[in-house]
């Protein structure tokens, strides 16, 4: 089931750029006008300028060390190193072992919100009892929204009135997760202040109250992305991982995008791993990312 949803939110992704690359590697032999239409086909697809020079230098060197002359050769090359890509050592994942605190982030409109209603659904369906926390102070509509997800989900939400202290919300919300025995806490940060600089500023503090709380909290840090924001996404990436080192990316609104590539963007320039894919608008359209998964399904035939 995963894999099908997986390759469905890739459609549009599949049908353009990469549907290209599978067609140029499908058949003929490898010339140099075939290396300069894939490097230009990768950045279209958001891969990134980095990240495609360094993709098209190690398949040269396998095409002379290997002595590959067909294009097909090429695909199943640049496949396995998209695969490896995209394979990284994972961050920390749930633990049992007293309370678990994830510090989600992201900018406003990347889905972020929505995202964490998703993984505390993941959760859930795993047995842990989840609480979240509106730590986004700055917008009450961003309170507002997490708690309608609350009441959907069955969870509690922590909060305080609109232009509170986000700290005193994390505060707050560590202490009744563990008078409630609750197994994790979701923390919903705000994504944008006057500047980027107070905005950093404040999810270091809110990091620092989390440890102040629970040893090693946040445990991790979940970096929300709109893929349909490309290559503005590993823009917005460097940010925070400069500023709360963030352990895992959740790619949110794949479906929407024909630019799927800057998923090998952000884990080749960033090292960031990616842990979670948005597969559409419902609850339980999360998946965890797989690389081969990931990769098969955008050069898929259908």
């Amino acid at each position: 089931m995963f894999g099908k949803k997986v390759q469905q939110s890739l459609t549009r992704t599949r049908h353009s750029y990469f549907g290209r690359i599978r067609g140029l590697l499908a058949r003929g032999e490898v010339n140099e006008a075939l290396w300069q239409e894939l490097e230009e086909l990768l950045i279209q697809a958001d891969v990134g300028v980095e990240t495609t020079v360094a993709l098209i230098e190690r398949l040269r060197e396998r095409v002379d060390k290997e002595g590959l002359r067909e294009a097909r050769a090429v695909r199943e090359a640049l496949k396995g190193d998209l695969k490896g890509v995209v394979t990284l050592k994972e961050g920390p994942r749930y633990r049992e072992d007293g309370l678990w605190v994830i510090l989600v982030v992201g900018v406003n409109g990347s889905g972020k919100t929505t995202s964490i209603a998703k993984l505390a659904r993941y959760h859930q369906d795993r047995g842990r009892k989840v609480l979240l926390a509106a730590a986004d102070t700055f917008r009450a509509a961003a309170i507002d929204q997490l708690k309608i997800w609350g009441q959907r989900l069955g969870v509690d939400v922590v909060a305080h009135q609109p232009g509170g202290d986000p700290g005193a919300v994390v505060y707050d919300a560590i202490e009744a997760g563990q008078a409630r025995d609750a197994n994790l806490l979701i923390i919903d940060t705000a994504g944008r202040l006057h500047t980027k600089y107070n905005l950093m500023e404040e999810l270091k503090k809110l990091r620092r109250v989390a440890a102040g709380r629970v040893p090693e909290a946040p445990q991790e840090v979940i970096l929300v992305l709109d893929a349909t924001t490309g290559q503005n996404a590993l823009t917005q990436a460097k940010y925070f991982q400069e500023a709360v080192g963030v352990t895992g990316v959740f790619v949110a609104k794949l479906d929407g995008t024909a630019k799927g590539g800057m998923i090998f963007a952000i884990a080749k320039e960033l090292g960031i791993p990616i842990q979670y894919v948005g597969t559409g608008e419902r609850l339980e359209d999360l998946v965890e990312f797989d690389a081969e998964e990931f990769v098969e399904g955008l050069f898929a035939e259908s």
